[in-house]
């Protein structure tokens, strides 16, 4: 009977491992897989990484070649560590740390010990290697930037981390990957492929030679060449006039929505972010929380338009009825709501018209525009939709979607956002008025201002601003060659860009003419709050102006922010005169203004948490205009928005 059962124990088995053996080999799906073979070792071979051009063919940003020192922890054999670390310039504790890094992420698997090394050490070092059981040094190629602009725009290029090589399995660890900027928006285009070689390994892990003669090994296939929109030359002058500013500047062609220039000030050299050194120079970057120079101001800043945003109003009101080009409107040095004074204004001639009404930058004059807006429907809430929904179409409050990896929403609120605030249908025109004059709960970043500007040059139409030109043997995507409309008339932009004109003219602009150029531009200040223990405080105000040129078939729309840059005309108006005349004359004729902006700095505004003294304009001093309201929590309703009766808002 033992015997039996012996015998039936040893079939048993034996058809156990015939069948297990039959189902590997035939029915299971998986292929055998050389990636998985521990007897094969695999050697990368890293591809050029495409050229990034800029519009008029000036090279940017080019490859230079870097070595890595790999290592394989389990094949790591007794070695002089003392010597080893004086080669690589590191010390015996961070040898460790990096080798028991390297072991936790595979004892099998190579890794990156020491990244990017120079061609000096390299040639040192390589001698060498052969001492060194385990490690080997892996050749591949690190950016070599041309320029030392446009830091924001290009972005960079750094180690995977387990999150992305989790997400995507292409990427190995010490593999490069775009960071930011069009490194980031384009990898897949300018990453190409790696090439691989399989080493086939004896039984003491020993190589001895390519696996199958290399039938399995494939060459690199080198990234694509990409240019970008930006023009170089205008982007340096843009960086030039923000030294020692805060704030963006975004240029864009109207009649194709390439960005030509996307300032933001401060900035930093993109070497910095280059070889051993990329770590430490970015760390030192991203935690300097007051300049905030790896910030892009001109995609992530969130301001209040100001006085631009009076023209969309201007638009608003033309396309709903309620207004007319020659409808004037009384200024007594503010808007009034019975005997209480809403929100102030400057001193200028009354009445005004429309064309006035914006050359000179009246707040009654928006203020009563923006009521009639609103008082059209007999729902408030349904009037503020609409109003919303106008202003939307113009690429506010929303994302743009653009082909750059950051940026803000900027917000429009509409009647829900009133609701939560307020309650239903307890709030009116006459507690929001601040919306009027692109103060309130309001906020605009500079690319949408400067698409907004580029959509009134183009009566009623832009398209989807965006930084790529051209990729090698490709098309750009459909979405930024399709236009998108506005909800306005195209007839009614002619008063409005004539009121734009005439800022110019005679207006709040006037001193900021440019010889044989046709500006439409409209100057803006907004006002700068911040708390201080507790308490919310008024600082220097932010200077705005956006603008297009020529008045007809305009080349270039643009916006610039200048953070605490006292009023439009100041910093800002006299920016976008200059970037304006940069562009299309291609040199300077208004040398006078040149000279100011570069011989005024405002790091002592920077420097002073809040000075407590309120500055003359013309005679007028710079108040609040109205305390804005945080955006309401829906379980919220009891936030409100404060009128300051006394406040005026100057350009």
């Amino acid at each position: 009977m033992r015997k039996l059962l012996l015998l039936l124990t040893v079939i048993t088995v034996g058809l156990l491992f015939i069948a297990r053996l039959f189902y590997l080999q035939v029915y299971k799906k998986e292929t055998y897989s050389l990636f998985e073979d521990n007897a094969i070792r695999k050697v990368y071979d890293y591809p050029k990484r495409g050229y990034v051009y800029d519009r008029n063919g000036k090279l940017l940003v080019a490859n230079q070649p870097s070595y890595d020192v790999m290592v394989i922890p389990r094949e790591v054999e007794p070695l002089d560590t003392l010597e080893f670390c004086a080669l690589l310039k590191i010390t015996k504790e961070e040898f460790k740390k990096k080798y028991d890094r390297a072991y936790n992420y595979s004892p099998r698997l190579p890794s990156p010990f020491v990244p990017q090394l120079s061609k000096t050490d390299y040639a040192v070092l390589q001698e060498k290697m052969r001492k060194f059981e385990g490690f080997y040094i892996q050749k591949r190629s690190l950016r070599d930037y041309q320029t030392s602009i446009g830091a924001n725009v290009l972005g960079d290029i750094g180690e995977v981390n387990r999150r992305i090589i989790e997400k995507k399995p292409y990427y190995k660890m010490g593999d490069l990957i775009g960071k930011q900027g069009v490194e980031l928006s384009y990898e897949d285009v300018l990453k190409g492929v790696k090439g691989i070689k399989f080493i086939q390994k004896d039984r003491f892990n020993k190589d001895i030679g390519p696996y199958k003669e290399g039938k399995f090994d494939t060459l690199p296939q080198p990234g694509k060449d990409i240019k970008i929109t930006i023009d170089s030359k205008l982007q340096e002058y843009g960086e030039l006039l923000m030294t020692n500013k805060r704030g963006g500047i975004v240029a864009i062609d109207p009649a194709n929505g390439e960005i030509l220039a996307l300032v933001t000030g401060p900035s930093y050299n993109p070497n910095l972010l280059v070889g051993r050194e990329r770590n430490k120079n970015f760390s030192r970057l991203f935690l300097d929380t007051i300049a905030r120079p790896t910030w892009d101001r001109g995609l992530q800043a969130q301001y209040p338009p100001g006085s631009p945003f009076k023209v969309i109003n201007a638009l608003i009101g033309l396309q709903e009825g309620v207004v007319d080009a020659d409808d004037k409107v009384t200024c007594r040095m503010g808007y009034y709501y019975g005997s209480r004074r809403l929100t102030g204004c400057h001193h200028h001639k009354s009445p005004v018209d429309m064309n006035n009404g914006i050359a000179q930058s009246c707040n009654a004059y928006f203020v009563s525009t923006y009521r009639k807006i609103i008082d059209k429907y007999d729902d408030a809430g349904k009037g503020m939709n609409i109003w919303a929904n106008h202003a939307k179409s113009f690429g506010l409050g929303n994302y743009l979607g653009y082909d750059l990896p950051v940026g803000q929403k900027g917000r429009i609120p509409d009647g829900d956002y009133y609701d939560r605030a307020y309650g239903d249908n307890r709030w009116g025109s006459t507690y929001i008025v601040s919306n009027a004059i692109g103060q309130g709960e309001v906020e605009a970043t500079p690319i949408q201002l400067a698409n907004m500007a580029a959509a009134i040059g183009n009566r009623g139409y832009y398209y989807t601003p965006h930084i790529i030109k051209e990729i090698e043997g490709d098309t750009i995507p459909s979405k930024y060659t399709t236009p998108k409309y506005t909800t306005i008339d195209k007839r009614h932009f002619e008063p409005v860009i004539e009121g734009m004109f005439d800022v110019y003219n005679k207006g709040t602009a006037a001193t900021l003419r440019i010889p044989g150029i046709d500006i439409c531009g409209k100057t803006g200040t907004a006002e700068n709050f911040i708390k201080i223990d507790g308490e919310k405080t008024q600082l220097t105000d932010h200077s705005i102006f956006v603008a297009f040129a020529p008045k007809d078939n305009p080349t270039i729309a643009i916006a610039v922010f200048v953070e605490n840059g006292y009023w439009g005309s100041r910093f800002a108006g006299r920016m976008a005169s200059l970037m304006i005349e940069k562009y299309i004359k291609g040199e300077i004729t208004r040398t006078d203004m040149e000279h100011w902006i570069l011989t005024h700095s405002l790091e002592n505004e920077y420097a002073k948490p809040y000075s407590g003294e309120p500055f003359k304009i013309n005679g007028e001093t710079t108040l609040q205009v109205i305390e804005k309201v945080q955006p309401p929590k829906d379980n919220d309703l009891n936030n409100s928005i404060k009128i300051n009766a006394n406040s005026t808002n100057q350009n």
